[in-house]
């Protein structure tokens, strides 16, 4: 009797701890690619991670935020580039792209502030290449990726989807690969810089559609490093004592000229004190990178030191370094 006993307790313990385990499994969070795949308004989403092999990494460990375009927003994208379904996008273009909306780390809508992250789409395939930057822009309770859908971006629509490994941002646009001009335009500290380059033949500025064309033009195969003057910076040039009052249009040409090199996709970390930085002018003109305890400067003609205040934002087609002086050439 007591054996009997005993075998009914073991019985139903071994039933107790398998009840539990169902119930702990039944009630575990779902994972990013679980939700995804739950939700049919992100089934093309769905199918473009599983053709590159993302929804294994979202459906692991980790923390992720994912900005996920919906079907809608696919659709879109697929018609604007001539594309007849997700399937005839270029495989390795559609892993960069999808990558270009995940940030490897969980960041909640309360968590968000004005600011740039690092996507975890590299530059090229080469090992330890950079990351491409997503500026995000708070604005009241909006969030605005890279400027918006005007500038290729993207507006959070819901957001705070929550995942046992990370969160899902539903946005109404699919985020292209941003240039150096789209992270101009996004970042409101370069209006006026977008302002000079933008003008037209009877603008404030003279007509500057060449450096506008010039800089559309710069490809991931060829890229260049802009070292971009903030608002303050260009109303200091052109207002009161600056270099730049009563510049004709062709001098404003050859400013511009002089903060762009096409010496490659130069970060901060691959300065090196003194190094000589030739720009585009013609003739061509050089800077001199100044480096400090944590500081980088960039040394013009007339000896004036600007420096960097936002470094290393990335873009598809080269890199962005924001700066605090306009760089003054031999004009």
């Amino acid at each position: 009797m007591k054996n009997l006993l005993k075998k009914i307790s073991i019985a139903c313990l071994v039933l107790l701890l398998v009840s539990c385990n169902d119930d702990d499994d039944s009630n575990a969070q779902p994972t990013i690619t679980d939700i995804a795949t739950a939700n049919a308004d992100f089934s093309i989403l769905v199918t473009a991670l599983g053709r590159v092999g993302l929804d294994a990494v979202l459906d692991g460990n980790g923390q992720y935020t994912v900005f996920a375009p919906t079907n809608a927003a696919f659709n879109s994208f697929l018609s604007a580039n001539g594309f007849a379904d997700i399937q005839a996008v270029p495989e390795a273009a559609l892993k960069s792209i999808l990558l270009n909306h995940v940030l490897g780390a969980e960041i909640k809508s309360n968590a968000i502030v004005t600011s740039y992250a690092s996507t975890l789409s590299p530059i090229n395939s080469n090992m330890n290449a950079p990351t491409i930057s997503m500026f995000i822009q708070l604005s009241g309770t909006t969030v605005t990726l890279n400027g918006g859908v005007d500038n290729s971006g993207a507006v959070v629509t819901t957001a705070d989807i929550d995942a046992s490994n990370g969160v899902i941002h539903i946005i109404n646009r699919v985020i292209a690969l941003p240039t150096l001009v789209n992270h101009v335009v996004a970042n409101p500290e370069f209006d006026t810089l977008q302002a000079v380059v933008t003008s037209g033949p009877n603008g404030t500025y003279g007509d500057q559609s060449a450096v506008l064309a010039s800089l559309s033009s710069i490809t991931a195969a060829l890229p260049a490093t802009l070292f971009a003057p903030n608002n303050t910076a260009l109303v200091n040039a052109t207002t009161g004592t600056g270099f730049a009052v009563g510049a004709t249009p062709a001098q404003i040409t050859k400013v511009l000229q002089y903060h762009v090199t096409l010496a490659g996709n130069v970060r901060s970390d691959q300065l090196t004190n003194n190094q000589t930085i030739p720009m585009i002018t013609s003739p061509v003109q050089n800077t001199t990178a100044i480096l400090g305890t944590g500081t980088v400067d960039i040394r013009d003609t007339a000896a004036n030191l600007a420096r960097v205040v936002v470094a290393d934002i990335q873009c598809a087609n080269g890199v962005i370094h924001g700066i605090n002086r306009v760089l003054q050439p031999a004009l």
